[in-house]
C-alpha cells in the first residue's frame, strides 16, 4: 500500500508540474503579446522575462486560487492522488492542444472543468455557488476588460488630451494599485496571508483615520501614484516613444507577474489536500512546484503562442497595446483576491479586441475571434467529460481510487 501511494504522490506531482509548464508556455504568454505587436519588446527577451515575472506571482499571490481550485469546487469529498492525476492530465492536455496548435486555450476552463469532472466521478457534489460566482465573473470579464480597453484607447487617441499627460496619468493609476496588491511577503495583519504596501505603512506609523479612513495608508496609495506619474511622465518628455514603450513593458510585466499569481493555482491546487493534509508540507512547497514548472515552460513555449497573439488578434501600436494591458492588470488583481479562477487569454484577447475596435474593426480578426471562442466553450464542456470519464478508466484499470 505504501508503495502504491508513493507511486501516485510521484504521479500527481509530475501531471502537477506539467500542467504549470503548460500554463508558463501557454496562459502565461499574452501580458506580453501586446508589447510584441507594438516592437517595444522582442519575443525571446519577453519569454524570458514572462518566465522570471510569473514565476515570482506564483510564489508570492498564488495561495487563493490554488485553495479554490482545490477544496471549493466538489463538496462532500477530498481530491484523491488519483482523481488529481486524472484532472491535471486532461487540464495539461487541453494546455499543450493550445501550445501545438496557436489557438490560446484558456486554462481556467480546462482545469475547472477537469476538476469538476473528477470531483463528480468521486461522488461528490457540485459547489453551485461557487460556480454562480466564477461563471459570473467569466461572463463579466468580456465587456470589462473590451470597455475599459476601448475607453482608454480612445482616451489616448484624442487631440485634447497629450500623450505627456495621458500616459503618466495611466501610469498613476497602475501605481496606486499596486500599493494595494497583497502579497505573500510582506508582512500582513494579524489573521491575514498576505500584506501589502500601503498595509505596511499604515501598520509603521500610526495615523489619524477619520471616519474610518485609514490616512497613512491612503497616503503611501498616493505617494506611489505619484512616482509612477512622475517616472513615465519624464520619460514621456525626453521621447514620447520611447517613454510609451517603457511604460509598455512596465505594464506587461506587471500583468505577467500577475498572471503567475493567477494561474498557478490551477496547477497546483488539485494537489492542495494531497500535499498540505496527507503528506503535511507548507503551502509554499507546492507553490514552488508549481513556480518551477510556470518558468520552464515560459522559457520552452511561449514564443510560439506570443506571436500568434501578437500578430493575429489585431495590428496593434504602442498606445492601443497599454490599454489593452491596463484593464487585464486589474481584472487579474480583483480574480486573485475574490480566489476567483481566470483566464488570461481571455482577458487579454478582449483588451487587445478592445484595444483595436478604438481604431476600427479593420485590425481586428472576427473569423480568429469566432474560432477562439468556440475552443473556449468547447474546451469548458469537454474537460468536465473528459475528467470524469478519465478518472473512471484509471480507478478500474487500477483498482484504486
Amino acid at each position: 500500500m505504501a508503495v502504491t501511494f508513493w507511486a501516485l504522490v510521484g504521479l500527481a506531482t509530475l501531471a502537477g508540474l506539467s500542467m504549470a509548464w503548460a500554463l508558463g508556455a501557454n496562459s502565461n504568454s499574452p501580458p506580453f503579446a501586446p508589447a510584441i505587436g507594438a516592437n517595444a519588446v522582442s519575443t525571446m527577451r519577453a519569454a524570458f522575462l514572462i518566465g522570471i515575472l510569473a514565476a515570482l506571482g506564483a510564489l508570492t499571490q498564488g495561495g487563493s486560487i490554488s485553495e479554490t481550485v482545490g477544496a471549493n469546487l466538489i463538496l462532500g469529498v477530498d481530491i484523491t492522488p488519483l482523481a488529481a492525476t486524472a484532472g491535471l492530465l486532461t487540464a495539461a492536455g487541453f494546455m499543450a492542444f493550445g501550445v501545438y496548435s496557436g489557438y490560446p486555450v484558456p486554462a481556467a476552463f480546462a482545469t475547472t472543468g477537469a476538476m469538476v469532472g473528477v470531483g463528480l466521478s468521486l461522488g461528490g457534489d457540485p459547489a453551485t455557488g461557487t460556480y454562480r460566482e466564477i461563471v459570473t465573473f467569466w461572463l463579466l470579464v468580456p465587456p470589462m476588460s473590451g470597455g475599459l480597453a476601448y475607453a482608454t484607447a480612445t482616451m489616448l487617441r484624442r487631440e485634447e488630451v497629450p500623450e505627456t499627460v495621458g500616459v503618466p496619468l495611466l501610469a498613476g493609476v497602475v501605481g496606486g494599485i499596486v500599493s494595494r496588491i497583497r502579497l505573500g511577503v510582506l508582512p500582513s495583519a494579524p489573521g491575514e496571508s498576505q500584506g501589502s504596501i500601503a498595509g505596511v505603512a499604515s501598520r509603521a506609523i500610526d495615523g489619524p483615520a477619520p471616519a474610518g479612513v485609514d490616512a497613512v495608508g491612503v497616503l503611501a496609495t498616493l505617494a506611489l501614484a505619484a512616482l509612477a506619474f512622475w517616472f513615465v511622465r519624464r520619460r514621456t518628455l525626453a521621447s514620447v516613444d520611447r517613454g510609451i514603450k517603457t511604460f509598455l513593458v512596465l505594464l506587461g510585466s506587471l500583468v505577467a507577474f500577475s498572471s503567475g499569481g493567477s494561474q498557478v493555482g490551477l496547477a497546483t491546487g488539485p494537489l492542495e489536500h494531497l500535499y498540505g493534509v496527507e503528506l503535511g508540507l507548507p503551502s509554499i512547497a507546492l507553490l514552488a512546484l508549481g513556480a518551477g514548472g510556470i518558468l520552464a515552460g515560459a522559457w520552452m513555449g511561449a514564443p510560439r503562442l506570443l506571436q500568434a497573439t501578437a500578430r493575429e488578434y489585431a495590428q496593434l501600436g504602442a498606445r492601443r497595446s497599454i490599454a489593452a494591458l491596463v484593464p487585464g492588470f486589474i481584472i487579474a488583481q480583483i480574480a486573485i483576491a475574490l480566489g476567483i479562477p481566470i483566464s488570461f487569454n481571455n482577458i487579454i484577447i478582449s483588451g487587445v479586441i478592445g484595444g483595436g475596435l478604438a481604431a476600427g474593426s479593420a485590425g481586428v480578426s472576427r473569423r480568429k475571434i469566432g474560432v477562439t471562442i468556440g475552443f473556449w466553450l468547447i474546451t469548458l464542456a469537454g474537460s468536465v467529460g473528459l475528467g470524469f470519464g478519465l478518472y473512471r478508466l484509471f480507478s478500474a484499470v487500477l483498482g484504486i481510487s
